[in-house]
């Protein structure tokens, strides 16, 4: 181990400690002052200045064998490399005389296509986040085991960007020609995490393997499903069902033998939980989890979880084995249905709606939901949010190509793709009223036990989708977003303009194939 260490660049450490179990991490983390034990037996920290990602934070080392494959722009930005070795220099400088604790672990619950990484961290409560997100190796597969990437995390570390050629103190590098990751100063666990989902989203094309930011689950006759869906559209709630199997809650990949599982934990936001509405989740924060910015009382060691004071994006890590319906390892079958997920604020699409091969490549890049009014501070009414692929941070390259793969999937296993509005009905958010949930959970469940192949559709003249017009335990009026509204005309003006944003917001994908482009919205 001291050997690959200084193999790295990591030389003159106090100690290393390699592949610690989670009891001996939340010991090290305690003595070492990281964080304190809840009374339910969670580790608690605080992240201090980054409670989230960085997304002005993250680059791209710019080589002559990526250049040319990555989607480059805001989210995916060059850093050239002589500055990414100095800054990597530095850390490893950083690390001489500190404690390292060592992580091996493997991306992917598929051993066909898993990626063996190594993760060297400052703080032991960074470690344990890698040992519980990661999927975990066997004792016979440490025996030899040689990562393919490693993860180098140095939250005391800081950049200077005058120096550093950074845009602040912090800095998530992924570096392709050297297989690493290196994230600087940021304390906040959800940079290793889709630090590596990155690395995954550029490596698995190339092996034939279609990333994806979703979840997906399994029924007791072994169809699989698979949802997209951005925040607060009810992905989590809606795939978390207890007549099915998790097979994983946020990072797949569908190969050639079915979907499986990135991951081996789960890193769930955990604001205004309560028992009685994720009683899974609530029951996972226990001993071996790892809880961040949740405020907690000194004297009872009570978490508050409905103190977002720190911040509203607190999050709990444990591994998915603490969920019940868990499915280990998380390989299931061929997807038989892909779910989108959006909460249309506007109250203008359907609340299910089926869509075609064209259809769903097209709402797959697009990505849509809509922030509420009162959400953030500045919003007075709803706003359209796309994010590409739902995860517009994570995917590297040009979109049309996750697209392609996604329509080709389809294709080879028959499956059926539905649209799945969470959000307003008969007007929009002040006016009309949220889904409901059971109609919402009849809708998908049709979706999954196909009742819905059959029934008679009709397309929408503006969203260009195929509207059923009877869904089991859905009242048939519900299914017609129009004849939900009083004013007719003020429906189809609202219809127009939500259009016209999807449309618009389609004009920045350059080089987007025609059929995939035709399969969008259409105003006369």
């Amino acid at each position: 181990m001291k050997n690959y260490l200084e193999a790295m660049g990591i030389t003159e450490l106090s100690a290393i400690f390699r592949n610690l179990t989670p009891a001996e991490l939340t010991e090290r983390a305690l003595a070492r002052g990281e964080g304190k034990l809840a009374n339910n037996g969670a580790l608690v920290i605080k992240t201090g200045k980054y409670t989230g990602r960085s997304p002005n934070d993250r680059f791209i080392v710019d080589t002559p064998d990526v250049h040319d494959k990555v989607d480059w722009g805001k989210i995916n930005m060059p850093i050239e490399r002589q500055k990414a070795d100095a800054i990597y220099g530095k850390m490893c400088a950083y690390m001489q005389n500190r404690e390292a604790f060592v992580v091996d672990a493997f991306v992917g619950a598929d051993t066909t296509y898993s990626l063996p990484i190594r993760v060297v961290c400052e703080n032991a409560a960074s470690a344990l986040f890698a040992t519980q997100a990661f999927v975990r190796p066997t004792k016979e597969q440490l025996a030899d085991f040689k990562p393919e990437f490693t993860v180098l995390c140095c939250p005391g570390f800081k950049c200077i960007p005058e120096r550093d050629g950074t845009n602040s103190e912090a800095a998530i590098i992924l570096d392709f020609e050297y297989h690493r990751v290196t994230v600087a100063c940021s304390m906040y666990s959800g940079e290793i995490k889709k630090g590596m989902f990155s690395v995954m989203n550029y490596l698995m094309p190339e092996r034939g393997v279609f990333p994806m930011h979703c979840s997906a689950n399994v029924g007791k006759d072994g169809d699989t499903a698979i949802f997209f869906g951005l925040s607060g559209t009810g992905k989590t709630t809606l795939s978390a069902d207890p007549n099915r199997f998790l097979v994983g809650d946020d990072e797949h990949g569908w190969s050639d033998d079915g979907v499986f599982n990135f991951e081996g934990g789960c890193y769930a936001k955990c604001i205004n939980l309560s028992k009685e509405n994720e009683p899974e989740i609530w029951n996972a924060i226990r001993f071996g989890s790892l809880v961040e910015n949740v405020i907690m009382d000194d004297e009872t060691r009570e978490l508050d979880f409905n103190d977002g004071s720190i911040t509203e994006n607190t999050r709990v890590a444990y591994p998915v084995e603490y969920i019940p319906n868990a499915l280990i390892p998380g390989v299931a079958g061929q997807p038989k249905t892909v779910i989108f997920l959006t909460a249309d604020a506007f109250g203008v699409l359907p609340p299910v709606s089926k869509l075609d091969k064209n259809m769903a490549m097209y709402h797959f890049v697009t990505g849509y939901t809509a922030k509420l009014a009162g959400t953030e501070r500045g919003v007075k009414e709803p706003q359209a949010t796309f994010s590409t692929l739902f995860g517009a941070p994570f995917f590297i390259k040009h979109p049309s190509i996750y697209a392609e793969m996604l329509g080709r999937r389809m294709d080879e296993h028959n499956a059926n793709a539905f649209l799945i509005n969470t959000g307003w009905s008969g007007g929009p958010y002040g006016v009309g009223s949220r889904m409901k949930l059971k109609y919402t959970r009849a809708m998908v469940t049709a979706a999954l036990n196909g009742d819905l192949n059959d029934v008679e559709y009709v397309r929408h003249p503006i969203f260009n989708v195929m509207v059923p017009k009877t869904c089991p335990n859905v009242p048939d009026e519900v299914l017609d977003p129009r004849e939900m509204w009083a004013d007719k005309e003020a429906y189809d003006k609202q219809a127009k303009e939500l259009a016209m944003l999807f449309i618009n917001n389609f004009k920045k994908y350059k080089n987007m194939p025609q059929h995939i482009i035709d399969a969008g919205p259409k105003v006369d």
